[in-house]
């Protein structure tokens, strides 16, 4: 595809806008990450569901149950509905129900993002409005990072894309800014790490994880 040029935008006092291109369409990146995700996410056992993450606010139930929301999310978002009609988990499920409602998720995703039009269109995420090549740069970002997460919590090592992991760290360090955490911006303050550390362990730093 063509090289996507758009502008990042992030809410703050003054609107912030940052130029975004793509020479790779990230659709490709997204799948593969919901695949990722949704192989870890099969393969925890009912023995783990109580253990802690690396996500301080969740156990590996709650971050399970916040995967399965993020999938739905991510559905919705591309169909430029309103992301806050999707709880942040899906509490309806009975405990080892995430890994079956998860292929039904992942289908939508891509029936939802196969439309190319989609890449210049501008959706409405949690922390702002953004074209939507950014808006799958972002989501991929955030199921590589909950990924590793889950992984890290149940002794799993999933076949990670470093390739992938290195595009998705040039679009967040830019639609993700160091300076702005909180609020709608779910993720810790960044920690330092060697800048010629690997490629996952610079991206979840990048998300506050210590790896």
């Amino acid at each position: 595809m063509n090289n996507t040029e758009q502008l990042i935008e992030t809410p703050s006092d003054s609107t912030r806008t940052v130029d975004a291109s793509f020479s790779f369409d990230p659709r490709t990146d997204l799948a593969a990450a919901v695949g990722l995700a949704g192989r870890t996410l099969a393969a925890v056992r009912p023995e783990q569901y109580d253990a802690p993450t690396p996500c301080e606010e969740f156990d590996v139930r709650r971050l399970s149950s916040h995967l399965v929301a993020v999938v739905r999310r991510i559905s919705v978002i591309g169909r430029g509905e309103d992301p806050f009609s999707v709880p942040s988990f899906a509490d309806e499920l009975p405990d080892g129900a995430w890994a079956a409602a998860w292929a039904p998720g992942a289908r939508e995703v891509a029936e939802v993002w196969a439309d190319p039009g989609i890449l210049g269109r501008q959706l409405g995420l949690p922390m702002g409005v953004l074209p939507g090549a950014a808006a799958a740069a972002v989501y991929t970002h955030e199921l590589t990072v909950h990924t590793w997460d889950l992984a890290r919590a149940t002794g799993q090592d999933p076949d990670w894309d470093p390739a992938l992991i290195e595009r998705v760290i040039g679009v967040v360090r830019r639609a993700l800014p160091a300076e702005t955490r909180g609020g709608r911006i779910p993720f810790a303050d960044v920690v330092a790490v060697d800048p010629e550390a690997p490629a996952l362990d610079r991206l979840v730093a990048w998300a506050g994880r210590r790896p």
